[in-house]
């Protein structure tokens, strides 16, 4: 369980598509999310491998929509994304590679939030940056 120290974080993309499995306990009592993740989400939709599971993006993607009002990535979140690019080239990684991830931990540097993510990995180097709060998944049931 992560420890209740933020009241209010960013939750990356991953965290949305797998919200309904992750524990309250575990998040800010405020999440917010980035326009980042909303543009994700919106592509997501036509990655999908099946009508069924771009039916389920869809239903996501609308539930998102509906619930929560993304922060811009506006100009002081692209100063942000050089000081975080170049701190994850110190930590030996490319970020070009991660670009949505490296928009969206720019977003949460902008705004002095914390990161909420499933995969702090993602987000190795930027720690310097912005708090990347680990998120554990439960097993599927």
């Amino acid at each position: 369980m992560t420890e209740q120290r933020y009241t209010r974080g960013l939750g990356d993309t991953n965290m949305l598509i797998l919200l309904e499995r992750l524990s309250p306990a575990d998040m800010p009592a405020d999440l917010l999310i980035s326009t980042v993740t909303l543009a994700e989400l919106s592509a997501g939709v036509h990655s999908a491998s099946d009508a069924g599971e771009r039916a389920r993006r869809i239903a996501r993607l609308q539930r998102v929509e509906g619930v929560f009002s993304p922060l811009p990535f506006d100009a002081e979140a692209a100063r942000q994304c050089g000081i975080i690019a170049g701190e994850m080239m110190s930590a030996g990684r490319t970020p070009r590679s991660r670009v949505a991830d490296l928009m969206i931990a720019s977003v949460a540097a902008a705004n002095k939030l914390p990161l909420f993510t499933t995969n702090p990995n993602d987000f190795r180097g930027a720690e310097k940056v912005v708090p990347i709060v680990p998120v554990p998944v439960p097993p599927a049931s």
